[in-house]
């Protein structure tokens, strides 16, 4: 069974043809441009794959948002609006189900990086998880969660209010909906528009490392506080190194306070907010998870 896969993110797509993650024939990285350039591209791929491989049985699609994923409205599919230029309204899932007539089952890009995580990663045998992404935006996402549950839409936790860290009151955050929510203030182009570099290339005793570590250890504590998740996996381009997860977890504890006593034993936040196991592939892992579920549930 072939199933095509497909991770959206900001800056680039990728796309692959396998019968699972583990066995990838073909497949390509494309740079995320205007919404009808980049979503014509993705469908090339797969033409030109099914040609060399095979019929594609079902597709899987993970994206950036937000998304309007209430499948009883006509809206399903369509991303709702973005600070990307050119992308609110697209039908993301119109130019594949124009030339593909499969089953097709979409979700952010971060909650299927959370499925596959709590599937073949950083939660393998764990009950529950909660999967965040810090780059170009911030997004996290619960795993397991039913895609069949009616819901106003997807998590958005990039987006909620924090503690501004008392070394940078006066900069205005880089959203341009919220200014200093979370992703104004702890994304890429956040650090980019404070610092003028990425952060990997700061000094370890840098405050930055501390001011962005604070902001992402409040989402950890709160992720816990809300959800109650077994895990919290932190992943995306600004967590590369892995440098600020003990910024995280040192914040996360102060945030917490040993309110929550399965947290407060010792050495239990080192386990509890952990690197994804699975890396830079998470997301089109979870990718050709959503297409198994897209060809047993009819999509």
């Amino acid at each position: 069974m072939l199933y095509g896969a497909i991770e959206g993110g900001g800056t680039k797509f990728v796309c692959a043809i396998g019968t699972s993650s583990q066995n990838v024939l073909d497949s390509v990285v494309l740079p995320t441009v205007d919404a009808t350039a980049t979503l014509a591209a993705c469908v090339e791929f797969f033409t030109t794959a099914e040609q060399k491989f095979g019929r594609i049985a079902a597709f899987g699609f993970g994206c950036f948002g937000p998304i309007d994923l209430r499948t009883h409205e006509s809206t399903h599919g369509q991303m709702l609006a973005t600070p990307k230029p050119g992308w609110s309204r697209v039908e993301l899932l119109k130019p594949l189900r124009s030339r593909f007539s499969v089953p097709i089952l979409i979700d952010t890009d971060v909650s299927a990086a959370a499925l596959a995580e709590w599937q073949l990663g950083a939660g393998r045998g764990l009950g529950s998880i909660a999967y965040v992404t810090v780059g170009t935006g911030i997004g996290g996402g619960v795993a397991p969660h039913d895609l069949t549950t009616r819901r106003l839409m997807h998590a958005e936790m990039g987006h909620i209010l924090v503690r501004r860290d008392a070394r940078e009151q006066d900069f205005p955050g880089v959203c341009p909906f919220h200014g200093d929510c979370l992703e104004g203030l702890a994304s890429g182009p956040a650090i980019q528009a404070r610092w003028h570099c990425q952060l990997d290339t700061l000094p370890p005793h840098h405050e930055a490392w501390s001011i962005i570590g604070g902001y992402l250890g409040q989402l950890a504590a709160t992720i816990a506080l809300m959800v109650s998740v077994e895990r919290v996996v932190f992943g995306g381009g600004v967590m590369a190194n892995g440098l600020l997860l003990p910024h995280i977890r040192a914040a996360a504890e102060n945030a917490l306070r040993g309110y929550l006593e399965p947290l407060s034993q010792p050495g239990a936040l080192d386990t509890y907010i952990c690197a994804p196991e699975l890396g830079t592939r998470a997301g089109i892992a979870g990718a050709f998870l959503l297409a198994e579920r897209a060809l047993t549930s009819g999509g």
